[in-house]
């Protein structure tokens, strides 16, 4: 079974007693939204109507997702972007698969040791803060690329709403206002992002006040007419430069025309049964996500249950020897020839389970490395339209709010994408995330990810859409969300809402969320010699986005009694929406 008795009755009671008004996710999850023609969930319910607006007049879910990344950067200032980049996994009805990078880049004046002192030391936030730590964007790019390649509808129709959006202004309710709140603090500290997401007196916007845009809006307005030109070589490039060179940064306006998305070939593999397609190098996510469920492959997680002893312990071990990985062997693959084929191999699967003790924990400085935690501040949407075309995108500022600044006259917030490289090998960056040389800084070069957009098929037809943000964490939240659904039982509302477990590697401690581990399980773990850190009062973390095709969970697909989509937006994000028709 799916849950044991005594497990399910302690996750209600914990989540009863919690007493979390602000924080929905302990709440029992709510029934997933049901779509018989397409399904869109996004982190922001206007973006979410806006996708659906698009499939509802014939457009496919290419273009959607095109629709809400140009929707999100307005809606959604805290990660939604026109002035960052992300990537984008697709798979067509005909199982044409594709996969989109438009990841940020060092600039041409990057150098290996930009962010440290005379001594070697890194200095800290140089890579966090103000024009220095900023990467070339790529979203632009990339959805256009999507768009050309892949989409049905004009450029014009798809920026339409935004360009309204940011034009007119959009009222924000009270999710909209206490994520402009939380920025507050950053953004106030420049005058170009003050004057546009903060009041005349430095306050933020409240639940019922009007958001306007209008420099955006000119922005968008001129890709609308003349396309990814009127960003690269236009006036936003123009200002970019001029403004990092004030505020001694190295973005040039070269940069900008050399800037190019890419497309890769996805990151496959299979779990029992299930076809996983997910994001490459320079994305950690379907690499890491695909040795993960290789290792668990050989355990009986579904008899063990959610949350059991033994489960975790398989987990997070496999999550240590997965990780170690990640941070020292993969990168740009531009750059280094990342060692996929051992990774994926259900070979060293087999090797690394033969080193894994069951009911004893690892140590992480016992595993050398094979050859940081991210910014929580991404944003995943998930998107399935009526012939069975689903894209799942996930892209960034890296930080809330990126690097907290705004070029004069563009209104577009710029990421702080370079902090996801390596300041200094060996070194943690300020996410905990110890890395290598593989993602040392170098001009040109994309940055390493764990952005895992992420599909699953079964029997050649679409199964799940996942993704989430989360920083490091996003692989495993979205690796835990497809256990959930196929080992674990659950629908795909309780497959997001379910609380995580994280293990990194370094630091060599087992996160979890409240209510993720009833007592006896923690009291095992530490008996077994893990490092608990997490529980009730404690952080959690992602916003998942899914949708799964044929039933709201695996029982109804299997008994042939579901049909159509259903989708969950994670109750962590307080302003998201799924919506189908």
């Amino acid at each position: 079974m799916a849950f044991s008795t005594a497990r399910t009755a302690f996750r209600f009671t914990c989540f009863s007693l919690t007493l979390l008004p602000l924080s929905p996710l302990y709440a029992a999850s709510p029934a997933p939204v049901q779509g018989d023609n397409g399904m869109v969930v996004t982190a922001q319910h206007l973006a979410t109507d806006v996708g659906v607006d698009v499939l509802k007049h014939g457009g496919n879910a290419v273009d959607a997702a095109v629709a809400v990344g140009y929707a999100l950067a307005v809606v959604y200032p805290t990660a939604g972007n026109i002035g960052g980049g992300g990537f984008m996994t697709l798979r067509l009805k005909d199982g044409t698969t594709d996969f989109i990078d438009f990841r940020e880049k060092a600039p041409l004046a990057a150098t290996k040791n930009m962010y440290l002192d005379d001594k070697g030391n890194v200095v800290p936030r140089a890579s966090l803060d103000g024009y220095l730590a900023v990467g070339v964007p790529g979203t632009v790019k990339g959805l256009e690329l999507a768009r050309e390649k892949y989409g049905t509808k004009d450029r014009e129709d798809l920026l339409a709403p935004a360009i309204q959006l940011a034009k007119d202004g959009f009222t924000l309710n009270q999710g909209d206002a206490s994520i402009l709140a939380g920025g507050a603090a950053r953004l106030v500290k420049d005058p170009e992002a003050k004057k546009i997401f903060l009041k005349a007196d430095g306050a933020p916007y409240g639940a019922g006040e009007v958001l306007k845009q209008p420099d955006l809006a000119k922005v968008l307005e001129s890709i609308s007419a003349k396309g990814p030109d009127a960003f690269y070589k236009g006036m936003p490039a123009e200002a970019i430069a001029k403004a990092s060179e004030a505020g001694k940064g190295i973005l040039s306006v070269e940069d900008f025309h050399t800037y190019a998305a890419r497309e890769l070939k996805p990151v496959e593999c299979d779990y029992h049964g299930y076809h996983i397609i997910s994001s490459p190098p320079p994305s950690s996510g379907g690499v890491i996500i695909c040795e993960i469920l290789n290792i668990l492959e050989a355990y009986p997680l579904r008899e063990q249950g959610y949350g059991a002893a033994s489960t975790v312990s398989e987990m997070v071990e496999a999550m240590r020897y997965a990780y170690v990985d990640r941070n020292s062997a993969l990168g740009d693959p531009d750059f280094i020839q990342n060692p996929l084929s051992k990774m994926l191999s259900k070979d060293y699967a087999d090797e690394i389970r033969a080193k894994i003790t069951p009911g004893e924990a690892g140590k992480s400085a016992d595993l050398k490395p094979f050859g940081g935690k991210e910014s929580t501040e991404t944003t995943h949407y998930s998107i399935i339209d009526k012939d069975g075309n689903a894209v799942s995108v996930t892209y960034t500022l890296n930080g809330s709010f990126g690097a907290g600044v705004v070029a004069p006259g563009t209104g577009i917030l710029l990421n702080n994408e370079m902090d996801d490289f390596t300041s200094k090998p060996g070194v943690a960056n300020l996410y905990g995330l110890v890395q290598g040389e593989a993602n040392a800084i170098a001009p040109k070069k994309a940055p390493l990810s764990s952005m895992s957009p992420t599909i699953v098929t079964k029997d050649g037809k679409p199964f799940m859409v996942i993704g989430s943000p989360g920083g490091s964490r996003i692989i495993t939240i979205t690796l835990e969300a497809i256990l959930n659904v196929v080992d674990f039982g659950m629908n795909i509302s309780e497959a997001v809402n379910a609380p995580r477990i994280h293990h990194q590697w370094q630091p060599d401690k087992v996160y979890y969320e409240p209510c993720a581990l009833s007592p006896d399980t923690i009291a095992k773990l530490k008996d077994m010699g893990y490092t608990l850190d997490g529980g009730v009062g404690g952080p959690v973390w992602g916003q998942a986005a899914g949708i799964l095709v044929g039933g709201k969970s695996l029982a109804d697909i299997v008994d042939g009694k579901g049909h159509g989509y259903y989708g969950a937006i994670d109750s962590r994000a307080v302003a998201g929406s799924a919506k189908g028709y």
